[in-house]
């Protein structure tokens, strides 16, 4: 069983910035599969990045130029850094993982931006 444990979130003006991280344990097994998503109010939850072991980088587009993803494999953690914030960019973000795919969530962390 993996446990995913998610900081950063909080409110911030648009325009600012925004760290979220993650941080995996209890895996056995190499974690391929790390990401972060999120869902707005009354909308389904939509990827936002995602990253391999390897180090492929998937974004979705309205997040390509603002958002970077990065992960650390020795520690097994995940990182997206949000510029550019706008209040559009307002939910729940989730950390995911997994070994074939995004097997495992995190409590999410709200992200608020305020206009």
């Amino acid at each position: 069983q993996v446990q995913l444990v998610e900081s950063g979130g909080g409110l911030v003006q648009e325009g600012g910035t925004m760290r979220l991280s993650c941080a995996a344990s209890g895996s056995g097994f190499s974690i391929r599969h790390m990401g972060w998503f999120r869902q707005a109010p009354g909308k389904q939850r939509e990827l936002v990045a995602s990253i391999t072991r390897g180090g492929n980088i998937n974004y979705a587009d309205s997040e390509k130029g603002r958002f970077t993803i990065s992960r650390d494999n020795y520690k097994n953690t995940v990182t997206l850094q949000m510029n550019s914030l706008k209040p559009e960019d307002t939910a729940v973000y989730y950390c995911s993982a997994g070994p074939l795919g995004f097997n495992y969530w995190g409590q999410g962390t709200q992200v608020t931006v305020s206009s």
